[in-house]
């Protein structure tokens, strides 16, 4: 089996680090190592594709984050994305807000930690556009090109994922990607429709390069069609798998990536 285009996430065990625990969730008898994490995804999947949740990083201190290096050398692996998950920016208006001070304060969380992660050397980082002016993209596309440019610095390239609010207005959000030159992140699952699942990929992957989500809910999406729209955009990226609610995250991780090997 050919694992050169699987990525694994670290959200695909969400449940078991603590920051990212959902409320209901079972709590483990030992909260899950990002040091040990490429590891892990080397011996069980045979995948040496990674994405790190900034939330599960420890530390970004230069001692744990050249630890951190070491163990993804070991296993052969290599960092493709990091998404930077900020709380206070969830859903609020953040790098797209009217305000001054509030859209300059968001950017500052964003850039520094580019600065923070760069030492990891993932291929992307994601960055959300918070709540859009959907009339006026003008301040959303501002500060998406100071954060390509910061990206670029590291040589990173900046990647917008459908996530949260914006994930029902993907047209907007290709319009911000192609004025400012940050990629698109397309997550087959994070649509609140299978309408605008369907428009928005087949808007998403043509500027998507590096890294879309793979998830798999049968029961809500097709994901075979999802594959057959980023095959037909002729996306040349991974596919991150971003397992969600199976007890097992294991079992569902293995899951997607047999879909994934019967598919792309």
């Amino acid at each position: 089996m050919n694992n050169d285009r699987i990525c694994v996430s670290t959200w695909s065990f969400h449940n078991l680090f603590t920051i990212t625990r959902y409320p209901n969730a079972a709590v483990p008898d030992k909260d899950m190592d990002v040091l040990d994490f490429p590891e892990i995804v080397a011996d069980r999947f045979g995948v040496r594709n990674i994405e790190i949740v900034s939330k599960h990083l420890a530390s970004t201190e230069p001692s744990y984050l050249a630890e951190l290096n070491s163990r993804i050398a070991k296993a052969k692996a290599r960092v493709i994305n990091i998404p930077i998950d900020i709380a206070e920016l969830w859903d609020a208006p953040s790098i797209s807000s009217p305000d001054d001070t509030v859209r300059n304060y968001s950017l500052g969380l964003y850039l520094d930690w580019i600065d923070r992660v760069a030492p990891l050397k993932p291929q992307t980082v994601r960055c959300d556009p918070g709540v859009m002016n959907l009339d006026d993209l003008s301040l959303t596309i501002d500060s998406y090109t100071k954060l390509v440019a910061k990206a670029k610095s590291h040589g990173i390239q900046l990647v917008v994922e459908n996530h949260g609010i914006a994930a029902a207005h993907p047209e907007a959000l290709a319009t911000v990607l192609k004025a400012t030159g940050a990629g698109a992140l397309p997550d087959i699952g994070n649509f609140p429709d299978d309408a605008t699942r369907m428009r928005g990929l087949r808007a998403m992957f043509p500027l998507a390069k590096h890294v879309c989500h793979a998830k798999y809910d049968p029961e809500t999406f097709d994901f075979a069609k999802c594959v057959e729209i980023a095959k037909e955009a002729g996306f040349p990226g991974m596919y991150s798998i971003e397992a969600h609610d199976d007890p097992d995250p294991y079992r569902e991780v293995r899951i997607i990536q047999e879909q994934l090997h019967a598919n792309i």
